[in-house]
């Protein structure tokens, strides 16, 4: 498993790429931008293959309250569908179930979301990952 980013949430973003950028150093490795979804993602480290901060702009101005602009922690894995198979049979709910052999949602016992990224390809679908709707309330 290779720890991969942690996400938050900010209505500021040119206060937060000025902070994370400017003040404390960190490069812009690439920005995704959503017009369905409206939102951009800026991906920030301090070098190439680093873990990253990934920060989120929802473009409809929300304000957070102190700790609801924190999203997740991600990690990459060998196989997406053997992680989650391990944490089913240690009890932990998924969430957001690996239907597409790519991406992954589970909590934490402390309630905080981790995102499980299947590392190079993503893998074929396969039962019972296509048809499993999440089980907890993510």
């Amino acid at each position: 498993m290779k720890y991969l980013h942690a996400m938050i949430r900010t209505n500021k973003i040119d206060d937060t790429l000025f902070f994370y950028c400017e003040l404390m150093g960190l490069k812009l490795l690439r920005k995704k931008d959503s017009e369905a979804g409206r939102f951009s993602l800026y991906f920030l480290a301090t070098h190439d293959g680093a873990p990253e901060i990934e920060v989120t702009h929802n473009w409809d101005e929300k304000e957070y309250s102190n700790g609801d602009n924190f999203g997740h922690f991600a990690f990459s894995v060998d196989n997406i569908y053997e992680q989650c198979e391990k944490f089913m049979q240690a009890g932990v709910d998924i969430l957001r179930p690996p239907r597409d052999g790519y991406m992954a949602f589970v909590k934490d016992p402390n309630n905080i979301s981790i995102e499980l990224l299947q590392d190079g390809e993503r893998l074929e679908p396969i039962e019972p990952w296509i048809s499993m709707k999440s089980i907890g309330t993510w």
